[in-house]
């Protein structure tokens, strides 16, 4: 599991337009590192979307928002165009960024198990260590919550 304090584990993923991006190209700034289930879908595009229109916000604290979900790297681009998306999408159709994170747990829905994708937002300093986690996230007020906590930590 990746806690508060620790070094978060590095990847590099393909971003809506194929090309690779790796955590260790953010050095130096903030990182909202968040993992939703799939594209085009009522809480993941209301996250997405608040993510977007507060992304100013976020830049302006030296942060970057980077979303990432077992959706291929087509269906991140439909998505981005679709609903007008400026934060990065990174695809992980293997999940295995998602599962180092321990975004992939045993879900239930309507009596069934199986895995899938636990909405979990990580906030990574400048240094590359992990300040702080939001486990099994609401997306209802989460973007506000997430920029409120990177307020408060790139004020020390």
């Amino acid at each position: 599991m990746v806690e508060p304090g620790k070094i978060a584990p590095g990847f590099c993923l393909k971003d809506d337009t194929g090309k690779e991006t790796c955590l260790k190209n953010f050095k130096g700034k903030w990182v909202v590192l968040y993992f939703y289930p799939k594209d085009n879908t009522p809480g993941c595009t209301k996250e997405a979307e608040g993510f977007t229109e507060k992304l100013g916000e976020f830049k302006k604290l030296n942060s970057e928002v980077i979303g990432i979900s077992p959706d291929s790297v087509e269906s991140h681009k439909k998505f981005k165009e679709k609903r007008n998306l400026k934060v990065t999408l990174l695809s992980d159709p293997e999940h295995k960024v998602i599962e180092e994170y321990g975004a992939w747990k045993l879900k239930k829905r309507f009596g069934k198990e199986y895995y899938g994708v636990v909405r979990t937002t990580y906030l990574i300093d400048p240094d590359g260590k992990v300040a702080h986690v939001w486990k099994n996230v609401r997306v209802k007020g989460h973007v506000e919550k997430v920029l409120e906590m990177l307020k408060k930590l790139s004020e020390k």
